[in-house]
């Protein structure tokens, strides 16, 4: 799909050099290199800072070590010569910085941690570390206007977890989590294709690759959440108490469960932070132009073992790059859930920057079955040229980024992920209008709102074609295909641990949002925001092909087939939310532990509409407002409370 210039190719060569060295041969001599979660406001203070114009663009590949992080910061003080900043501005990021900087040895109770500092007895490298606990108790709950059964939910956990530094260059963090979690949801249906009614398998008799027509089935979001704001957080498996066996392993916690996590990291930086590195299982995100909006690798996207880096010589200039092993969705038999879904994950960006006002990106992802292939995870070598080397047999995918930024007033950008494209030049009129034509869009600004500290407004909208992120089942030539007499090809769409690797709407879908942030004071944070989605149906007599990460596109003539046409709300049954939400967070200064308060309501409002005619039949029809038990309409007030403590 597209090729580096030479300087590009010379200057991921010298990244991987360096890169190997650093990661084999790095001399200990304290600065903490380990990472600071996704899900920290600290993020979205940075961006505000980046839109003031007080900070340059840091790299896209997320999350952020709390030594950058400090450096940030204080490059934001250094910079707001001006008075940008407002007195409580200044004072959120003073107490920012306190928060990352290391405890003096000793115990601290308003922390929750313990430190110690010491050296090595010879060559007076230091060594320093914290230990510490946290908690999060959180419930929520759902009333239907229908006068559907009220639905409630938790998901409370507790995490132990040490990290520190040994020398400048090293940094480690371990956490183990345990879940205390409830998140019931309906089953919509269980007549939902993986490919579409009527499908050949076969039109030539010679096809042996493992496309197989089968029933899925089709759960609802969390009943007591708000859509799309519920995070798969447990490994592989949850356990309900009174079942505590290897038999009584669980891949959803319909009712209330216990369920462990583990993640953890090692880390380093070199060169003053030319070079960054890390080895571990966390949340990441890359390429997004907002914060939780990237479409090819998402903050919502569940951790998994990767080895990564960044290699950023100027400000003008970013290449990361990492390679990871993908999990897979824990089924009743543990054995046939993992045979089909041994797979990995590459991904590769090139950021370019002029100065604090225009930004492009681009890179390459590849979904690859497990096999030992170097060339994914070598910089050098281009995902997509690549595949052609080793037979196809994998899930490729593209992406760019452009943003244009006013300093102090706001940004505008426009991000696309194109999921094994075909251009087809010599018919780009049906590039709208064809299945084959895979590839996610989003368009958005965001301004800054003067007199409020730290306060912006979004307005992003978001398209998921059919099909996006999926991809057909193989039978590969290194794997038994058979498990149990049952066919297994490989399963290779764009997820890990059934959660999409992307944004977090399905495929068939769209979303425009409308989004107000907000810290009105120095302890508290805010938000308003209004959502509507819209997403074909996965289930019933109208249900749409391509809906659903499970969907598989036709092999047979895709690019000419009238069947594998797409014409959104016109081709079948669409689900509409309408979600008001408003929530804030507040850190209690005057307790003796950590303790930070939050909140969030709001109304649900969800309907179907459905066509006349027969629904993936390649024809455009009139769409109309429906209510069936089917594709009923729900209006659901949800409130959600929790309370956190070192988190």
């Amino acid at each position: 799909m597209y090729l580096y210039g030479s300087v590009f190719v010379s200057r991921k060569c010298c990244f991987l050099t360096v890169l190997m060295f650093c990661v084999f041969g790095f001399s200990l001599t304290a600065q903490s290199n380990v990472s600071v979660p996704v899900h920290s406001e600290i993020y979205y203070v940075l961006e505000m800072a980046q839109m003031k114009g007080l900070l340059s663009p840091l790299p896209g590949a997320k999350p952020y070590t709390k030594k950058q992080i400090l450096e940030a910061i204080d490059t934001i003080f250094n910079t707001d010569t001006g008075g940008v900043l407002t007195e409580k501005e200044r004072d959120i990021l003073q107490r920012s910085a306190r928060a990352f900087r290391r405890d003096d040895p000793g115990l601290n109770w308003q922390r929750g941690t313990y430190s110690f500092a010491k050296e090595t007895p010879r060559m007076k490298i230091p060594i320093t570390g914290e230990v510490g606990a946290g908690i999060q108790v959180s419930f929520s709950g759902g009333v239907f206007a229908e006068g559907k059964d009220p639905v409630w939910g938790a998901d409370n956990l507790f995490t132990l977890y040490t990290n520190g530094d040994v020398g400048e260059h090293f940094s480690y963090r371990f956490n183990f989590l345990g879940f205390l979690t409830r998140a019931s949801r309906d089953i919509l249906g269980n007549d939902y294709l993986n490919y579409y009614e009527g499908f050949e398998r076969d039109k030539n008799g010679n096809y042996e690759k493992g496309y197989i027509n089968e029933y899925i089935t089709t759960y609802s979001e969390p009943l007591a959440f708000f859509p799309y704001t519920y995070r798969k957080t447990w490994d592989g498996f949850v356990v309900e108490p009174g079942e505590i066996s290897a038999t009584g392993l669980n891949p959803w916690p319909q009712h209330f469960a216990i369920a462990p996590m583990l993640l953890g990291e090692m880390d380093g930086a070199f060169f003053d932070e030319i070079i960054t590195w890390r080895f571990g299982r966390l949340r990441r995100e890359w390429g997004g132009m907002d914060h939780g909006h990237s479409l090819v690798f998402n903050s919502t996207a569940q951790p998994f073992m990767a080895l990564e880096a960044t290699f950023k010589p100027a400000s003008w200039f970013s290449f990361s790059a990492l390679t990871g092993s993908l999990e897979y969705n824990y089924d009743k038999d543990m054995k046939l859930s993992a045979w089909n879904e041994q797979n990995n994950f590459s991904i590769e960006v090139v950021e370019l920057n002029y100065k604090n006002r225009f930004h492009l990106d681009f890179g390459s992802t590849a979904v690859w079955p497990n096999r030992f292939q170097l060339g994914y995870p070598f910089p050098v070598k281009n995902n997509f040229l690549y595949q052609d080397a080793l037979g196809d047999l994998d899930n490729m995918g593209f992406f760019f980024n452009i943003k244009g930024q006013r300093p102090g007033l706001g940004k505008i950008w426009f991000s696309a992920f194109l999921d094994e494209i075909d251009p087809d030049i010599k018919q780009l009129s049906k590039f709208f209008e064809m299945d084959r034509k895979m590839y996610a869009t989003q368009a958005g600004a965001k301004a800054v709102i003067p007199g409020l500290p730290f306060s912006s407004i979004s307005l992003i909208y978001t398209k998921i074609e059919p099909y996006t992120y999926t991809h057909n089942r193989n039978y590969v030539p290194w794997n038994n295909n058979t498990y149990d007499g049952k066919p297994m090809p490989m399963e290779t769409a764009y997820m890990n641990a059934g959660v999409g690797l992307g944004y977090y709407l399905p495929p068939n879908s769209d979303e425009l949002l409308i989004r107000f942030d907000t810290m009105p004071a120095l302890n508290t944070t805010s938000f308003f925001q209004y959502q509507m989605i819209v997403h074909g149906a996965a289930h019933g007599p109208h249900s749409v092909d391509g809906s659903s990460y499970s969907s598989e596109l036709d092999p047979n003539d895709r690019n000419e087939n009238l069947v594998l046409r797409k014409f959104f709300l016109r081709d079948g049954a669409y689900n509409w939310q309408h979600i008001f939400m408003i929530g804030g967070e507040h850190t209690i200064t005057k307790s003796r532990v950590p303790l930070r308060v939050f909140a969030k309501t709001g109304i649900v409002y969800s309907f179907y509409t459905d066509i006349d005619g027969k629904p993936n039949s390649g024809q455009a029809f009139d769409y109309k407002y429906i209510d069936t038990p089917v594709y009923p309409k729900t209006t659901e007030f949800i409130l959600t409370l929790g309370i956190r403590i070192n988190m």
